[in-house]
């Protein structure tokens, strides 16, 4: 049966695929729908769906009732009145949707207005002082390959806002450097979109194009009012390595401001574990393992302390699945040794340790 998300519940199973305007898919045929799912159809105006008649759990599925039009008017009031209170995750829907219309925005020539992207993302740069710490570190679970640049902006903008504070920086600097986070890739509109969704390997030109994104970012905000000097550097470094080795200016460790350092490690996070148009998601423990192996060098360590701490807390007692399709649950981590803990095997229970057996890694973890 064909309906619109609005009528949809968790639970519902979807029978084709949801394709966006490029044609790339949005949710994979099969999914068992959630609330999350739902939220994007929405706020991405997919028009309708095909779905089974039956819900997961066996039930029978005949669609939402139909809200009177007094009430859906009411209900759009009262949920523009309490935006606050929304749960984080359609907070950050709503934001992810409200940042490509900005986004577009710029991409045809209007300037970028500083009030109207603090009252965007600040509220949702606060909801990291009360969320835990899964949920930021979890973000590409909303993701879409279609959308993928506009979450990644806003997710970027709140790993580095939740690991500034995490740093220890007061509340006005970890506030920029969300707000460095979320508009270090702007000037992502002076690119080319045939070279932003190019599948295949960039040209020598192409890579080059991409590579000017940082400046063009740095440029777009550089006289703008409110916006400190901090967040400006933070926007144009935010590729740059300690070893010299990043771009566009090629500067090394004393040179690069810490919010680039805190936007670098974001950046390369979430777009690892992230479906992009050229690259498929990988796990956390695949990222957690890359930018471990390049701090000092590439990466600044007490950023990355910081991240890997942090990351490390949420994860005792997940269950998860290992790369030999055996299900487990974590039992402890070692600080030094992040990517390879001690796992509890089902059903026999079993403790192994990772660091023992190097041909095994954790493939997923299972759960919200």
């Amino acid at each position: 049966m064909r309906v619109k998300p609005s009528s949809l519940i968790p639970g519902c199973v979807l029978l084709k695929e949801v394709r966006g305007k490029t044609n790339r898919p949005i949710i994979l045929k099969n999914t068992i729908l959630k609330e999350e799912h739902i939220t994007i159809l929405e706020k991405f105006l997919v028009e309708s769906v095909d779905v089974s008649s039956t819900l997961s759990n066996g039930d029978s599925f005949l669609g939402k009732p139909v809200q009177p039009k007094e009430k859906q008017h009411m209900k759009k009031q009262n949920s523009m009145d309490n935006e606050k209170s929304l749960p984080f995750a359609e907070s950050y829907l709503n934001v992810v949707a409200a940042y490509k219309q900005q986004f577009q925005k710029w991409q045809n020539g209007m300037p970028i207005d500083i009030s109207v992207v603090r009252k965007l993302i600040i509220p949702l740069l606060e909801c990291t002082e009360t969320i835990e710490a899964e949920k930021i570190y979890r973000l590409h679970t909303y993701s879409t390959q279609e959308d993928y640049m506009y979450f990644h902006s806003v997710a970027v903008s709140l790993l580095s806002a939740f690991i500034g504070r995490k740093m220890g920086l007061s509340k006005g600097e970890w506030l920029q450097s969300g707000i460095a986070g979320l508009l270090s890739n702007c000037g992502l509109v002076k690119v080319d979109d045939s070279i932003l969704n190019k599948k295949g390997t960039l040209t020598e030109d192409e890579w080059k194009a991409i590579k000017n994104h940082p400046t063009y970012s740095y440029r777009m905000i550089e006289h703008l009012p409110i916006i400190t000097a901090a967040v400006k550097l933070g926007v144009l470094q935010h590729h740059e390595r300690l070893d010299g080795s990043g771009y566009p200016l090629g500067i090394t460790n004393e040179k690069i401001h810490v919010f680039a350092k805190i936007i670098a490690v974001s950046d390369t996070y979430f777009a690892i574990i992230s479906n992009r148009i050229y690259a498929k998601a990988q796990s956390l423990f695949h990222a957690i393992k890359t930018i471990e192996k390049d701090r000092y060098m590439k990466f600044d360590a007490q950023v990355v302390n910081v991240f890997i701490d942090n990351f490390i807390h949420f994860l005792i007692g997940k269950k998860i699945i290992l790369s030999n399709g055996k299900h487990g649950e974590i039992v402890f981590i070692e600080t030094t040794k992040p990517t390879k803990p001690m796992i509890r095997i089902e059903p026999d229970e079993a403790i192994i340790s990772l660091d023992q057996m190097p041909e095994l890694y954790i493939e997923e973890i299972i759960g919200s």
